[in-house]
């Protein structure tokens, strides 16, 4: 069984407009309400592939029901902490014809006792199943959270994954998880370097790896992905033909489709091959993709091994 957790998931309320005017009355030509957090994002690509998933994670008020709601609609399995005060937080997405403007909420506090809820939760994994951790830690969270979480799995044999930047990231190495999925900006970051050829990111991405992680899948954007093999083998990814219309799940998108692939074949090319057509996928869809969307996508990836 795939676990995803999101520790404040959201509703998304998209809206579109020609133009936002500050301090006037803005009116939106269309607008969208979707369940919004990275791994309710690998949830929902995750149901696609036919992969059984469970969402979890912490939700409150009449926004937790309906991020609980949608997906339930969708066919996944939820087991969400439900918290008796404050609400689940709504996540503004503004999009102009020239610019794209976020106001992200909140999100509930998170008392002690339901935390001890999600480690109860955490103790029913077994070495058959794989925990995906994705997205920020709230401010109610210690930053040491997914460190915590690996460690309570370690001794288990949990395949964990493990979707966050910077420090989340690079803390989490020493409990040696599954797969890690920077972007390629966010290794620059990470090492306080300027990347400027495929060599480079090959070194920081091996660095990566010996600093624990057991697979490294670095995202580039439109220059496609680099997938650095807990084999030693390395592969690149092309980026299919497209319109991008929507970047926010694109990434998570791709770690879900890597997740189903080598569930369904246990093979490194063709889990990059589907992480690639789910991660365009996405981007070209209004919401995350679905099926026939990533299916139609698949025939135009090509992997090479470097």
């Amino acid at each position: 069984m795939i676990y995803t957790v999101t520790l404040n998931p959201s509703i998304d309320y998209v809206v579109n407009m020609e133009q936002l005017v500050e301090g006037m009355v803005n009116r939106v030509s269309t607008e969208h309400f979707y369940a919004g957090g990275k791994g309710i994002n690998v949830s929902q690509i995750l149901n696609q592939h036919g992969i059984s998933n469970r969402a979890l994670g912490f939700i409150s008020g009449f926004t937790g029901n309906f991020i609980e709601g949608s997906l339930k609609e969708k066919g996944i399995d939820t087991d969400f902490i439900r918290l008796s005060e404050g609400y689940s937080r709504i996540n503004m997405k503004i999009k102009t014809t020239t610019d794209e403007t976020e106001i992200n909420g909140m999100g509930p506090h998170i008392p002690k006792t339901e935390i001890d809820k999600l480690y109860r939760q955490l103790d029913l994994l077994t070495a058959d199943d794989t925990l995906v951790l994705a997205g920020s830690i709230p401010a109610t969270l210690p930053d040491d959270f997914y460190e915590k979480m690996m460690e309570h799995v370690q001794d288990r044999g949990v395949k964990v994954v493990v979707d966050a930047t910077k420090n989340l990231l690079l803390n989490v190495l020493t409990y040696r998880p599954f797969l890690i999925k920077p972007n390629h900006h966010e290794i620059a970051e990470m090492f306080g370097v300027t990347i400027s050829t495929t060599e480079d990111l090959l070194q920081y991405g091996n660095r990566l790896k010996d600093m624990g992680a057991r697979n490294v899948l670095i995202s580039m954007g439109g220059d496609g992905a680099i997938l650095l093999a807990e084999n030693g083998e390395v592969y690149r990814s092309n980026v299919p033909k497209g319109v991008v219309k929507n970047s926010v799940g694109a990434g998570d998108s791709m770690v879900a489709g890597f997740i189903a692939g080598y569930e369904k074949t246990q093979c490194y090319e063709q889990a990059l091959r589907l992480g690639a057509a789910s991660g365009s996928a996405t981007a070209f869809s209004s919401d995350v993709a679905t099926a026939e969307e990533i299916l139609a996508l698949v025939k135009e990836i090509v992997v090479q091994k470097l």
